[in-house]
């Protein structure tokens, strides 16, 4: 049996029970993950997403692509491909990690995908447009996203001035803050409250958080006005 004795895994709030990282993005018309993690299928299920248009990937970690087989169900109710957006690290890891996908044979019930190499471009999916924000988690590159006025940022623990001028203006920003104590590839929450109060946002939210962080009611207590930790089934309109 595997246990758990910390607070944040024996708390009974809710906003406590938090899955790996992701999100959906939809308007009127365009439906939209972001990055497919280990959590993909019950997340999609608890969301009640019908229609998928997209996946966009931040960078090829597992716990950011391990779930990406379970798209299958959307081939089968649409008939099509699901079209998946990702670098080429991104690409390489999906393509190993799922290559029965792309052996040529197709075997019933086997996952159908189209990779469409990103390189920095912006994305149009639908009438959604996901603009790129390079990011780096320690040494690797990772994409994080600004639609419209939200911008999303996960897996980071640096941005070059250019690439946050990008993000500048937005009126919600999601950004990871690992831990209190420092880390080789994440922001703390020191350094993530720094950079949201230099960016400026209306609202910031907190993601990608281990159980280190703590609770999110006490947490919360202790972040500016503007700050918060985001929570699973947090749900944003722009």
């Amino acid at each position: 049996m595997i246990g758990c004795d910390c607070a944040v895994c024996t708390s009974d709030n809710p906003k406590d029970n938090r899955l790996r990282s992701s999100i959906w993005v939809q308007n009127e018309d365009t439906s939209v993950v972001i990055d497919s993690g280990p959590d993909f299928r019950y997340q999609m299920l608890r969301a009640k997403v019908k229609n998928l248009d997209g996946i966009v990937f931040t960078h090829e970690h597992k716990d950011h692509v391990a779930g990406l087989d379970d798209v299958r169900a959307y081939n089968y109710w649409t008939q099509r491909d699901v079209d998946l957006f990702a670098n080429a690290n991104t690409e390489k890891i999906i393509r190993s990690e799922f290559h029965y996908a792309f052996s040529g044979i197709n075997y019933p019930g086997i996952p159908q995908l189209k990779i469409h190499p990103l390189h920095g471009q912006d994305i149009r999916i639908g009438s959604l447009t996901f603009k790129t924000i390079k990011v780096l988690h320690y040494k690797l590159e990772v994409y994080g996203y600004r639609i419209g006025d939200f911008t999303y940022i996960t897996d980071a623990n640096y941005i070059a001035p250019e690439e946050l001028d990008k993000v500048r203006g937005s009126k919600v920003l999601v950004l990871n803050a690992l831990r209190y104590e420092e880390h080789i590839s994440h922001f703390t929450v020191a350094q993530a409250v720094a950079l949201a109060q230099e960016i400026g946002a209306e609202t910031t939210y907190f993601t990608h958080m281990s159980h280190q962080i703590g609770l999110h009611d006490v947490v919360n207590q202790t972040l500016p006005p503007a700050i918060q930790l985001a929570y699973d089934q947090l749900s944003i309109d722009i």
